[in-house]
This record gives C-alpha cells, structure tokens and sequence, in this order.
C-alpha cells in the first residue's frame, strides 16, 4: 500500500467511484457532508454528522462503502464511523461517540422490551382496567402499514426514521420522532404503521396511539372525576406514545403540564414518543418552553407535498388495492392536476370511478376531465411560463430558484435552456419577457438555449426522451 496515503486522499477517490453510482441529489444528501479524520493502516474512520446518518449509510449504501475502500485499500479494508452527538464550543472540536457493537444494541433492546403490568385497580382511560399491557388496546387502525405508505422524495427521511424506530423503539437516536406537515400529506397514516410494526413484532410493549384532542378530553374527565392519578399512572407505563397533532395543546396550560410529566417519565424509562403536527416544532407558539425544547430532542422530520412520480405511484397502489385499471393517460391526468395531498388524490380517485359507474361509461381523458373539473382548480389554465419551470424543476428535481440563478452547473443549465424552449414553443411571450422570468436574462440567451435544445434533440437519445416526457406532461392539462 502506497505510505504517501491519507484519509482524505483515500476518501475523495472513494468519493469518485460513489458518485458514479448514485443520483447526483443522494450524492449531495448523504455523503458531501462526510469528513474523513483518520487512516489506520487498512482502516478508514470518518465522521457523520448523526445517529441517524450513520443508520442510514448502513442500511442503504454499506455495499456501496465497502466495493469503494476495497478499490481503494485492497482486501481486509474497513470502515468506521465517528458519529457527532454535539457541536462542542468556542475552537473545541465536536463531541462525538464511536457505533455501539451489535451485542450492546441488543442487550438494550432486550432490556428495554421487559413486560412490565399495570397496577390492579387503575383506571385506563380505554376501558380496560386493570389488565396486564400485553392486552391494552392500541387504537391503531391494521389497514395503515409501511407497506402502503410510499416512499419518495417527499417523505423518505420521515418514513426512513419511522422504520428505524419501528425496528428498534427508544433504541435510535429518534427519540422524541417527531413527523410533521400539513394536512392530507400522510402524518397519521406513518404513526399508524409504526405503531403497527412495533406491536407485531413486540407482542409485549404497551403501545398506544391517541390524538391530542382525546388525550385532552380523557384528562379533563380525570379532573373531573377526581382520577388524575389513574389517568397520569396510566399513560407512564406504556413502553410506546404516539401523540397526533400536538399543535392543539397550545394554550393548553393543565394538559401540557400533565403531557410534560409522562414526557419525562417515559423518556427517562426508556421509553419511545413519537408525535405529529402540522408545522415544525420552531413555530408552535403557545407552548411551554420546556415541553418544546423535549419535541426538539430527537429527529424533526417533515412530510412535504408529494412529487409527480410520486404521486402516480400512489394512485396505482390505491387501483392495485382496489382491483381495478385505469388508462395510463388518465392516471398521468389526475397526477397532474390533483397535486396538493394523497387525501385529495384519493378523493378524485373516488370519484372518477362512481362517476364511471353511475354513467356506465368507460374510464377515458375526456371522461376524467369533465368528472373532475369541479375538483380540479386549473383544469383550464393557460400555459404559462412559470407553470412551464414549476414541471421542468420538478422533473429534474430542482428549485424554481436554482434555474433563475445564474448558476453554470450542467444540469441546472440544461433545465434552464428546456424551459426556455418549452416556453418560446408555447406561449405568447416575447424573447425578452421570456428572458426576465429566467433572472433577466436577454433574448439572445433565449434563442442559444432553443438551438442547443434542438440540437441535442437530435444527438441525444436520452435528452429527446426527457423533452418529449415533459412535453407531454405540459400539455396534459390543455383541452
């Protein structure tokens, strides 16, 4: 082996042969924020910035990290992580951990998953007293798992985090998860799968899911009936909380102090929480700050709205669980236009079909745009130039933002140059309005970009199948 080697020598060629195998946006995601720090004869040590970084290099990329050193080093290479638990101070370096040992991991998780029974003679807010909590009723809905929850680029670090968690409650860094967003975007589905998966593969934990509205109106029934101490006894002995939309204990002064109590108690024990809400835990207002300071602990992660392969994929899941078939043009059609939450997709899915039945008429384009114009808010919007960026950055998996920038790199260039294309092509708009909407750029920058388009239209098997895909789903929204 070469002794002129250093780590960060052996990590960037590693680096050469990861980028080669991966999305440019996976590359930036889960390996540009990796340090090397040290080179031990064969043994390469570099440092994540998380628990969770570290799980998911494991999961995902570990043949990817081994074929990359063992290029590298040779035979007998090894990898090791130093993983970032604190951001240290003034001039100090990070605090970081070394990866527990396998037999560590599940010593603790042995440990934590002991049964343990409820004290004969409280009174469980479920009607169940009494019982041992092998036999507490979830309020967890069977049809909600991570089998029907699809990952894509919307969701993936929530569904990842919230399979770890399932894999291994309060054994992850993940402790409070807490999975945001906004309405319709699968929140409670998620909860609902993990709390699914634990109790499966957990027979013995505790596990309960319950909104923040009942878990309110159950306290103030406990006041009211002078069980405060049941109902406080009986949440701190579950092994696993989920919370939905803890955004409704704001100005909630009693129930947030009584949350905080078993917060606590079940965090200390051990114990796992996992909680949603529809905004990031920085902006819920009316909260005690101590309870919010304990919602940031662990993992914040958040649902975004769903992409459009995403959202194709979503419809097919629901057809394929339904038995049913649908033209793809149809389904393109829908995944269009219907582009704000798998709710509504579910929805206009609904409605396509009784509409179909009701009218026995074959599912076609021309039925699905006149059943669901009510639905649908822009089924009759004019082309425009900044619908033409929204779908090409969505196609290319980019910001609006990066493609008025006056950034070079290649593929936002060639994103830039497309829509100019598509937007001379289509619209009305003249060459120096075209160029103001792509950070005021002139017309003659206009007209280089629809040649070079052109051009590579004609060398380029795989551009020409990128602008004939976008052309069509440009155009799908047109009568």
């Amino acid at each position: 082996m070469n002794e002129n080697l250093t780590s960060d020598s052996v990590w960037k060629r590693c680096l050469k042969v990861i980028r080669d195998n991966i999305s440019p946006q996976s590359f930036k995601t889960w390996f540009e924020p990796i340090k090397a720090v040290k080179l031990d004869g064969k043994s390469l040590t570099i440092q994540v910035p998380s628990q969770f970084f570290y799980e998911w290099l494991e999961e995902h990329y570990v043949s990817l990290l081994q074929k990359a050193l063992k290029q590298e080093l040779g035979i007998g290479a090894k990898l090791e992580y130093n993983i970032v638990v604190g951001n240290g101070s003034g001039n100090n370096n990070p605090y970081t951990i070394n990866v527990p040992t396998n037999k560590n991991q599940k010593e603790k998780s042995n440990e934590l998953s002991m049964p343990l029974e409820l004290t004969t003679g409280i009174r469980n807010p479920f009607i169940i007293p009494g019982l041992k909590k092998i036999n507490i009723d979830s309020q967890l809905n069977p049809k909600y798992n991570f089998d029907n929850f699809l990952e894509g680029d919307c969701n993936r670090l929530a569904r990842s985090a919230g399979f770890a968690v399932a894999n291994n409650p309060a054994g992850t860094a993940f402790n409070p998860l807490m999975i945001f967003g906004g309405v319709g975007l699968g929140k409670t589905h998620l909860v609902h799968a993990i709390g699914n998966y634990i109790k499966q593969a957990n027979k013995n934990k505790a596990v309960l899911y319950v909104s923040a509205e009942k878990f309110m109106n159950q306290y103030i029934d406990s006041l009211k009936n002078g069980t405060n101490n049941d109902f406080l006894n009986f949440y701190q002995y579950l092994d696993v909380l989920l919370v939905d939309d803890v955004q409704f204990f704001s100005k909630k002064e009693k129930t947030q102090e009584i949350f905080f109590q078993i917060f606590n108690h079940l965090h200390q024990g051990g114990k796992q929480l996992i909680l949603t809400c529809d905004r990031p835990p920085r902006e819920l207002k009316d909260l005690d700050e101590r309870l919010l300071s304990r919602f940031k602990w662990g993992l914040s992660a958040d649902l975004a709205v769903p992409d459009f392969e995403t959202r194709i994929a979503i419809l097919e899941n629901m057809m394929y669980a339904d038995g049913i078939t649908m033209p793809r043009d149809v389904v393109e059609y829908v995944a269009h236009n219907i582009d704000t939450n798998v709710r509504e997709l579910e929805g206009a899915l609904i409605s396509l079909l009784a509409q179909s039945s009701l009218n026995r008429k074959e599912i076609d384009l021309d039925l699905a745009k006149q059943m669901l114009k009510n639905l649908i808010k822009n089924a009759n919007r004019e082309i425009s130039i900044d619908y033409i960026q929204k779908l090409v950055c969505e196609y290319f998996t980019i910001s609006v933002e990066d493609v008025k920038s006056k950034t070079r790199k290649r593929e936002i260039v060639q994103a830039r140059q497309i829509a100019m294309f598509f937007a001379k092509d289509l619209t009305k708009a003249s060459l120096k309005n075209i160029g103001s909407h792509f950070g005021n750029r002139d017309h003659s920058t206009v007209i280089h970009a629809c040649q070079t388009v052109n051009d590579l239209i004609e060398t380029d098997k795989k551009f020409r199948y990128d602008v004939d895909e976008l052309s069509k789903r440009i155009k799908i929204n047109t009568f």
